[in-house]
């Protein structure tokens, strides 16, 4: 079975799904890069993966590895499109042949009604991704995002056809209760918020956050790391609000250190909007048995938390600020959020798991036999 994977450009998050594809097909998968990784990451410090990795085409290369990727495009199995130039997969789509679209939402659904009404590029996308082919039998949809069964499923789009997905990162492998018992060591409860400082990831909850519990004198410390257009602002709020002593604004920090805050850290809290297609950071975070206290609207979060077991979900300020009073002053609560989602993040949510059971759905639809994987990634995606 030939699989080829389409996207942007291999990032860190992908590449460990890749290569448990590797390891399962060998030679017969392949991850298409279309576009050069951006300049702006590369600032950050990410690396160009492109370049390191034999399973990898990158089409726009040179006209070599652009008809490569093309012919893969027209002979594979399997191909999965997460993004890609409409010349390369339109031929297969004509066809019919067994094809995954890999989206998180519906752009039409994320940006008020008349932002979305009078945008005619979203249209055009809207289009060209999912409504010229919505007739044809084998095309079908892995949900990157909670609620992509919502969007897809309200223009009556892939109807039995979507599936749980998202991304599946290196799984890091700990004495979870050693872990635990390291971080309850802590003098001050240590909460740590991982972002970029831009609008829709709202760091300025968080700071609103570390005021109030001052103010109601509990004992922590928040520790806020990345970079982005608000963090100067986010440092004059700290002064205003007076609660330079309980926070920290780390910076940008390089993507293999980050882990070492996780690792020393009581809570996480996620405060993104609907414009977090998935949110790695709640996989991470989990990984290293923090309790993560997240918005409902991050697309990761009702595929990953389930409430008050594996992580709290909250839906409004007060509901977060409650939360993290309550994993505060509930040290077994505390315990016992940590250890679960560890144990769910290491043993269901896996990049092993997710390749293992994307193959076997692949299987199954080329025998015309399609199977029912009851849990996890590649289950069946439905509304909530």
């Amino acid at each position: 079975m030939k699989v080829t994977f389409y996207s942007n450009f291999l990032t860190h998050h992908q590449v460990p799904f890749c290569l448990e594809m590797q390891k399962l097909l060998g030679n017969d998968f392949k991850f298409v890069s279309t576009v050069k990784i951006f300049q702006w990451r590369l600032d950050l410090g990410f690396k160009d993966l492109d370049q390191e990795y034999d399973f990898v085409v990158r089409a726009y290369e040179n006209d070599e590895e652009y008809a490569k990727a093309k012919k893969l495009a027209d002979e594979s199995d399997i191909v999965i499109i997460g993004s890609t130039t409409d010349d390369l997969i339109e031929d297969r789509l004509k066809a019919d042949k067994i094809t995954f679209r890999y989206r998180s939402r519906i752009l039409l659904f994320t940006d008020g009604f008349w932002k979305t009404i009078l945008n005619k590029e979203k249209w055009h996308l809207l289009y060209q991704r999912h409504l010229k082919y919505r007739n044809n039998k084998n095309l079908y949809m892995l949900c990157a995002n909670a609620y992509g069964a919502n969007d897809f499923g309200a223009l009556g789009l892939y109807k039995n056809k979507m599936y749980k997905w998202g991304y599946f990162l290196e799984t890091n492998h700990y004495d979870i209760d050693k872990l635990i018992e390291e971080k309850e060591k802590n003098e001050k409860m240590e909460i740590v918020w991982v972002a970029r400082f831009i609008k829709w990831k709202h760091p300025e909850i968080a700071l609103f956050l570390a005021k109030k519990l001052k103010e109601q004198k509990y004992n922590f410390k928040l520790k806020m790391l990345g970079a982005g257009e608000l963090e100067e602002e986010m440092k004059r709020k700290v002064k205003d609000y007076k609660i330079d002593d309980v926070v920290e604004i780390v910076g940008q920090v390089p993507s293999d250190k980050v882990k070492d805050y996780y690792e020393k850290a009581n809570i996480f809290i996620g405060t993104s909007d609907s414009n977090e297609g998935w949110g790695a950071v709640v996989n991470e975070s989990m990984n290293a048995g923090c309790v993560v206290i997240a918005n409902k609207k991050m697309g990761s979060v009702p595929f990953l938390i389930k409430d008050k077991d594996t992580g709290i979900i909250y839906s409004s300020y007060q509901e977060l600020e409650n939360a993290v009073k309550l994993v505060i002053d509930n040290k077994e609560l505390r315990k016992k959020l940590s250890k679960n989602a560890y144990t769910f993040i290491t043993e269901k949510w896996t990049a092993k798991m997710g390749a293992e059971n994307l193959v076997k759905l692949f299987e199954s639809i080329i025998e015309n036999n399609e199977i029912e994987i009851k849990e996890g990634p590649a289950s069946k995606a439905s509304k909530i």
